[in-house]
């Protein structure tokens, strides 16, 4: 997309092994849905690559995709979004490809794969947790006095402000509570979850999601 040079060891990934029904359910009663987004983007810094999970408007394109639908959208200056939408997995979509590829080879087509010679791909700086957004974030705590105050301590002591907080109804001595921030980086959640952690009074690893609108 930006004439680079393809650097895997950039991309940040984060896989959905820790997203939990949970998740799903608190998500959809805050209008959001939980994708599988990989987003790429130039910043003043470099270029921000990532693979993660993402709540995103449930009324949205990407909100609205089923089953194994993909969508490419793409953000351009001066111009509103360009969504593309179509078959991304199955056994009709992948025999399409591959015969679409041998077609290709019997016309003597030749397509180069980032639409230019490889030599001519630039080398770029790799940015990493610059971009700002608002973040979901799941906690288990313990349902005693002052706990509160040290999970708010944790994260303003990193400037992230909070925006929404809710604590669910429970019968044990633990207490689910689901934060929603203000626009911060995801090199501060990750400080701020540490943090959070050494506090004593989180009972297991919170989950963080960004939240892209």
């Amino acid at each position: 997309s930006f004439g680079t040079v393809v650097n895997l060891d950039g991309v940040t990934i984060q896989g959905i092994e820790k997203i939990s029904i949970d998740d799903i359910k608190h998500a959809a009663d805050m209008g959001y849905r939980i994708k599988l987004l990989a987003t790429a983007q130039i910043t003043e810094l470099g270029l921000e690559q990532r693979v993660t999970p993402c709540l995103v408007p449930d009324l949205s394109p990407l909100g609205g995709l089923e089953g194994g639908t993909n969508m490419v959208v793409i953000e351009t200056i001066g111009s509103d979004p360009i969504i593309l939408q179509g078959p991304g997995a199955g056994r009709i979509p992948t025999a399409n490809a591959v015969v679409s590829d041998i077609i290709d080879i019997i016309r003597g087509s030749k397509v180069k794969t980032f639409g230019r010679a490889a030599s001519l791909l630039k080398d770029v700086h790799v940015s990493k947790g610059s971009t700002s957004t608002s973040y979901y974030i799941r906690l288990l705590v313990d349902d005693k006095p002052g706990t509160l105050a040290k999970v708010t301590a944790a994260l303003g002591n990193e400037g992230i402000s909070i925006n929404r907080l809710r604590q669910y109804d429970h019968n044990a001595t633990k207490a689910p509570v689901i934060i929603v921030t203000h626009e911060t980086t995801s090199s501060s959640i990750e400080i701020a979850l540490k943090k959070l952690s050494e506090t004593g009074v989180i009972s297991i690893e919170p989950v963080a999601l960004r939240i892209e609108k």
